[in-house]
């Protein structure tokens, strides 16, 4: 072979081998771009002191732009209207922030940019940048930190806004009601907060759950927590403060009642109805009866009556314990008679340690058992009793249940009888047992329990409470009957042995009943006793 032939087909097995390993592989961009953008300049310089300027710019080495603008920045002390900060949709080198309102004299001021600067390409953010100035002469440079936690919920809600009102002569609790704080902070997306370039004094510490965005406290909406004591700066900076959120349960006030069938009044309410009672001032016939009873679901009070009558108004009075009275008046007029649908929450299976529990969208009035039947897989009459409770318009069904069975229920025309006459057809309702080996069960014991009694629940994921017992002294708690799954424990410290949790109140001064979790879930399966020991920490 001449020496011509071998350098041409060397070349070509090169081009071949080149070829070969291009279609292997395809070309990258290179590495991901991870920096975040980074201030080069600012104009008025960034820690700057006797600020009288209307307009900030601070500059970066790259394209930039707001992301999630109205929730991560937060600038203190809040001003009212906000300054306007740009750019928001498209990207730029700069930031700008033009104020609108005039600012207060010798304060520090801090804009918190939490996480929203990112860059144009890649939303690298740059993390928590903070811009300072001062319209006198030197910067506060005090600070306090904290967390934040849920009364209720394990998890603590993101971006609760944290907030320092300044007690002076004009301070009054009810100031979180109506006026904007000296200070704020947001937790962001995490629990804990920092309040930087705070000045000497004392303060009221407050956390907000601000569904509204505006700094002041709407109980309707909002949740609320607060340190107990006044803060004192300097003195207190070493601290690291504790907030828990907590719903407050609304003072009790009737709603406009509401006539939404022939015979029936709704009567909506905010608080807690305790003794709420409903009385009719208008004149009404001899024979007039009423049914109250409260709505499962809703703050509300469903009034019946009969007869019907005609009048074209009526004036109730609303009175509840702790001195509450109201007068109300309400358009009366002639509707559609509502038709009786009997409900039950049982579903396809119920429970061995159970009864089968059904109610009515009516006024329920009585019950002839005679007229109902319960019969087994085998079509075995089952005997039965019913319990009718006009207070909660339910009835249960009361009798011996057997694993792995299977029932019918039936009900003849007119066994069930509303207040108002209406009756039922024939209706059958189906629903079975399981085994008890289908279920689980957790044997708990509470340990360093530092008061009784306390109020031990069950829940499943969603917080759901599926069991709970009261417990008064140190002993082993059973929860049997448990679908297989992940359940939680929680113990609630029932501080005024109420049997249920109480929240809070604000102005006065009450903190809610404290709550402690299970640090893990407890899988529960079938057919297992599960042995488990609860140890309470104590602060």
């Amino acid at each position: 072979m001449s020496k011509r032939i071998h350098t041409i087909l060397l070349v070509a097995a090169s081009i071949i081998i080149i070829v070969g390993c291009a279609k292997k592989g395809s070309i990258t961009g290179g590495p991901k771009d991870e920096t975040p953008p980074v201030v080069v300049k600012a104009f008025p310089p960034n820690f700057s002191t006797s600020f009288n300027k209307k307009e900030i710019r601070i500059y970066f080495d790259e394209y930039v732009k707001l992301k999630d603008a109205q929730k991560q920045i937060i600038v203190s002390p809040p001003m009212d209207p906000k300054p306007t900060i740009t750019p928001m949709g498209s990207a730029n080198k700069f930031i700008k922030i033009k104020f609108i309102d005039t600012l207060l004299e010798n304060t520090t001021y801090s804009i918190n940019f939490g996480e929203s600067i990112v860059d144009n390409n890649e939303e690298n953010p740059n993390p928590f940048f903070r811009y300072v100035f001062s319209t006198g002469d030197f910067l506060d440079s005090l600070s306090i930190k904290g967390t934040v936690s849920d009364a209720v919920q394990k998890e603590a809600d993101e971006y609760v806004t944290v907030a320092l009102y300044e007690i002076d002569e004009e301070y009054s609790d009810s100031v979180v009601y109506k006026n904007v704080p000296r200070y704020i902070t947001n937790t962001l997306d995490t629990i804990a907060f920092d309040l930087h370039n705070l000045k000497e004094g004392k303060f009221k510490l407050i956390a907000l759950k601000d569904v509204s965005n505006n700094y002041t406290y709407d109980p309707k909406q909002d949740k609320i927590g607060f340190y107990e004591e006044i803060i004192t700066l300097p003195k207190d900076t070493a601290k690291v403060f504790n907030l828990t959120l907590f719903k407050e349960i609304l003072d009790f006030k009737v709603l406009h009642p509401k006539q939404v069938s022939k015979n029936e009044f709704i009567f909506p309410y905010e608080g807690v109805k305790d003794s709420m009672q409903v009385k009719l001032l208008s004149k009404v016939p001899d024979d007039f009866e009423t049914r109250v009873f409260p709505d499962k679901k809703k703050d509300t009070l469903h009034y019946w009556f009969r007869p019907f009558f005609e009048a074209d108004s009526l004036l109730f009075e609303v009175t509840n314990i702790k001195n509450y009275k109201d007068t109300i008046t309400t358009r009366f007029k002639d509707q559609y008679k509502d038709s009786l649908v009997l409900a039950s929450d049982v579903g396809n299976t119920l429970a061995l340690n159970k009864n089968f529990v059904f109610s009515a969208n009516t006024a329920l009035d009585s019950i002839n058992e005679k007229l109902i039947s319960l019969t087994d897989k085998d079509t075995l009459e089952v005997p039965f009793s019913v319990d009718l409770d006009i207070h909660t318009n339910e009835v249960e069904l009361i009798f011996d249940k057997t694993e792995s069975n299977a029932y019918n229920l039936k009900f003849l025309p007119e066994a069930v009888k509303d207040f108002v006459g209406n009756v039922n057809d024939t209706i059958n309702i189906n629903f079975r047992t399981k085994r008890l080996a289908d279920y689980g069960t957790i044997f708990l014991t509470l340990e360093n329990v530092e008061a009784y009694p306390v109020l031990v629940q069950i829940t499943d994921e969603k917080e759901n409470v599926i069991a709970e017992q009261v417990a008064r002294e140190q002993r082993v708690l059973t929860f049997d009957h448990l679908d297989p799954s992940k359940y939680f424990i929680r113990v609630i410290v029932d501080s005024n042995d109420n049997g249920i949790w109480d929240s809070g109140n604000f102005l006065k001064g009450i903190q809610p009943e404290e709550i402690r979790y299970f640090d893990a879930p407890v899988d529960v399966r079938a057919n297992w006793e599960i042995k488990q020991t609860f140890v309470l920490d104590q602060d």
